[in-house]
């Protein structure tokens, strides 16, 4: 079972999943596979079955894959929220790629109520250089340790816990912290570090732009794939046979997007373009 803690007697590399197409409302669990593909100028070009129910796990072990199969690395890689995590923004610097993952607190980070959380630390001050931060009270939060984590992959990371230096008497503690003593916040460094420098990555014109492309020619093709081709289910079992179908389904996805940007002479178009503004 590897580290899975379900499987299927009837696909025993099958793991137990929710399934977003839920007619009941009951939430059942069926035996599925978590089905990655890689898109380029709307051509599936790497496809990835995998029995993790989260995405985060897949994105190394998917472009390992696709580098030795196709013999090179893409540049730019373009990936959801679901794909965050100091383990792959490391991985994807590592290998000379440049990320482009939205982060997962990005929508938040848009609403007021988040904006006006004086308990956020993206919303406190940072000195850098002396490594503090400053909370809304103007009162220090200082590092007072270190933490390790080990993750499901087995990557470890540090994190720094902060702590005020003294929360007595703060007539803003009630809206900051719920705890009885001073108000403490771990911080990965190099995660937030990582995090800032991909969402500047994707805010520029050109992350825009691909990113508006990752949503149409990935999840447009999965729409295709099981909407227009009604694929919902495999017909075969065990992780190989699995993909095996999966690459044949796909060989003929590519096919008919070959002809249809050949009948509308699109061949070389590669991305879609931003619609003006009005």
């Amino acid at each position: 079972m590897s580290k899975r803690n379900s499987y299927s007697k009837t696909d025993p590399d099958a793991t137990f999943m929710h399934m977003k197409d839920d007619h009941m409302r009951n939430g059942q669990l069926k035996p599925a596979y978590n089905v990655q593909i890689a898109v380029e100028s709307e051509y599936v070009t790497g496809v990835g079955i995998f029995d993790d129910r989260n995405d985060i796990a897949t994105l190394i072990p998917m472009l390992n894959n696709m580098k030795e199969k196709l013999g090179h690395k893409y540049l730019n890689v373009i990936a959801d929220s679901g794909y965050e995590s100091e383990e792959n923004y490391l991985y994807l610097e590592a290998n000379e790629q440049i990320h482009y993952i939205k982060p997962q607190t990005y929508e938040k980070w848009k609403k007021r109520n988040f904006k006006n959380d004086i308990s956020k630390r993206e919303n406190m001050r940072y000195d850098a250089e002396s490594d503090f931060y400053i909370c809304h009270n103007n009162r220090k939060l200082i590092p007072t340790s270190i933490i390790h984590r080990t993750s499901a992959s087995g990557y470890k990371s540090e994190v720094t816990v902060y702590e005020c230096e003294n929360c007595d008497n703060c007539i803003h503690k009630i809206k900051c912290t719920k705890a009885k003593g001073n108000r403490k916040m771990q911080v990965s460094k190099v995660f937030v570090k990582k995090r800032e420098i991909s969402y500047k990555n994707i805010t520029t014109e050109f992350g825009i732009k691909l990113r508006i492309n990752r949503s149409i020619q990935v999840e447009g093709a999965f729409g295709i794939l099981k909407s227009d081709y009604e694929f919902n289910r495999f017909l075969t079992r065990g992780k190989n046979s699995v993909k095996t179908e999966f690459i044949l389904l796909c060989f003929g996805y590519n096919i008919n997007k070959l002809h249809s940007k050949t009948q509308n002479e699109r061949t070389q178009n590669h991305l879609h373009e931003l619609k003006p503004i009005a």
